[in-house]
């Protein structure tokens, strides 16, 4: 039984995960630090504010809403948001078009006349409602499908 847990515990990707999650916690406090120490300020300036933007209160009947800290989350958010963007998605989606080029796969399909589902050219049944089809001309060449010319 420990064998078996200390198999999955030592597997890539759940290591992958605890670094991942480590570096993201550390990323956060760096970008939580900037936005108070930098931005709230600027914030704060723009504002017409003196002092301390994140402890920014209003009080309505006697309850207290915090909303600098609200402001600070907001921006901690949108500018970690922006980072993950612009520094992974990004550059991840720019490698797999260029490794792995998006194919159309709605090329080689049209749309069943009984139920309107997108069924392979040249079929002779719809997959979905099993309606008979007439298959389309073989426009590649003799025995050739369209996806193979």
């Amino acid at each position: 039984m420990l064998g078996g847990f200390r198999s999955f515990i030592l597997r890539g990707n759940v290591v992958d995960l605890a670094v991942g999650i480590v570096i993201g916690a550390a990323f956060t406090a760096l970008v939580n630090g900037f936005v108070k120490a930098f931005l709230t300020p600027v914030v704060g300036f723009a504002t017409g504010a003196t002092g301390d933007y994140s402890r920014r209160t209003f009080a309505v009947g006697g309850a207290v809403f915090p909303y600098g800290s609200f402001v600070n989350a907001v921006i901690s958010f949108l500018l970690i948001a922006c980072v993950l963007y612009f520094l992974v998605v990004l550059p991840i989606n720019k490698l797999h078009e260029r490794f792995a080029p998006h194919q159309d796969v709605q090329a080689d399909k049209r749309d069943c006349p009984e139920c309107l589902n997108p069924v392979p050219a040249q079929a002779r049944r719809c997959g979905f409602c099993t309606s008979d089809l007439v298959p389309l001309p073989d426009t590649a060449g003799a025995g050739e499908t369209r996806a193979q010319a």
